[in-house]
């Protein structure tokens, strides 16, 4: 395994973009120098990369912000909304990747933490992972958008049911409900994500746009709007690269080669 690009908070590795968004420090409260570094990394995303995982270092993927630094602040409101800022420009980043997106999520994941777990594409968890939105209890609202994803998740009810009541959601629960996608051991949820991450990114990428662009499109769209939708984009992609060589390896009876398409 060859390492195409380093730093401190992104690191690209056989097609995959790793971006840390939480370390050690603070107690694993989100590491906007990682939050900063990750948004440019994805606004600059080459044609190398078919995946993106989301990690955190330390005990926890993300516990959420740095409350002790909100407290410390002059103005508060200008320090969070500068903060939130930035956030959502990471997350309008992740939202207009066309790449898979994965977070590898073990010990907590809160506020912050959870609100891009919600936003992941896929979310592996161990049976240690924990998940709460934890704005109640410093009386803020939520952010990341928590309040736009969550409910798309796991419904309307459920959603303010679990923001109003500030719940934990242990593993077992957050899978259920469909925020995290599977679970593995606990010290295998990185190596299991970035392995997955690594099996996309050898798959059809544009297949994986046209899935990504399909499925945020029906968020507003008729049936039968997404019915025409549907038909555009598989007669395109019957005779783009990726579309032949699925088809034709089908026939053939061999694996397809979509890094190297005849």
């Amino acid at each position: 395994m060859t390492s195409t690009a380093q730093t401190e908070y992104v690191t690209t590795v056989d097609g995959v973009l790793q971006i840390t968004i939480a370390t050690a420090a603070n107690g694993t409260s989100m590491d906007f120098a990682g939050i900063t570094a990750g948004t440019a990394a994805l606004d600059d995303l080459g044609p190398e990369i078919g995946a993106v995982v989301l990690v955190g270092s330390g005990a926890n993927f993300c516990a959420g912000g740095d409350v002790r630094g909100f407290a410390a602040a002059e103005d508060r409101a200008a320090h969070i909304h500068g903060l939130a800022t930035d956030l959502h420009a990471f997350v309008r980043a992740l939202d207009e990747t066309r790449v898979p997106v994965l977070a590898a999520v073990h010990g907590w994941a809160a506020g912050a933490g959870m609100s891009l777990v919600c936003a992941a594409d896929i979310a592996l968890g161990g049976p240690s992972t924990k998940l709460r939105p934890a704005y109640p209890g410093i009386g803020l609202s939520p952010d990341g958008g928590m309040s736009w994803t969550l409910p798309r998740i796991v419904g309307a009810g459920r959603a303010r049911e679990i923001l109003l009541t500030d719940a934990v959601l242990d593993a077992e629960e957050a899978m259920r409900l469909g925020i995290l996608s599977r679970l593995v051991a606990d010290d295998e949820v990185r190596s299991a994500t970035l392995a997955l991450a690594q099996q996309l990114a050898l798959g059809p990428r544009s297949t994986h746009a046209s899935i990504k662009s399909l499925l945020a499109q029906s968020n507003s769209a008729t049936l039968s709007e997404q019915l025409d939708l549907e038909r555009d984009f598989i007669a395109a992609a019957a005779n783009s690269r990726t579309g032949r060589e699925g088809v034709d390896a089908f026939v053939a009876k061999r694996k397809p080669d979509y890094r190297n398409p005849a």
